[in-house]
């Protein structure tokens, strides 16, 4: 599964506007933004989800679940914990 806020983040790590998420994905702009915009785990047909993640991964962006590690190198960003004051924001 994919969060609406982890695909946007994945995008802003590309560094792609959703135009060009949705011409890689071969999906079109109303999907990528209904995805987006959607709360907690995006929903909709299996096969528009595999294309944005394949899309985004092509854009070098390794989509992480919840509690599963990395497979990949590089840099990236992981959500530990929403309001976690692990790590305390100056």
């Amino acid at each position: 599964m994919i969060t609406a806020a982890q695909m946007r983040a994945a995008r802003a790590l590309a560094g792609i506007d959703q135009k060009t998420l949705a011409e890689k994905a071969g999906v079109s702009v109303p999907t990528i933004q209904r995805m987006e915009a959607s709360e907690g785990n995006v929903r909709g047909v299996i096969e528009t989800l595999t294309r944005v993640t394949e899309a985004l991964n092509a854009c070098g962006v390794e989509l992480i679940g919840e509690n599963q590690p990395s497979s990949g190198s590089g840099r990236g960003v992981r959500l530990i914990q929403a309001g976690s004051s692990a790590a305390p924001m100056k």
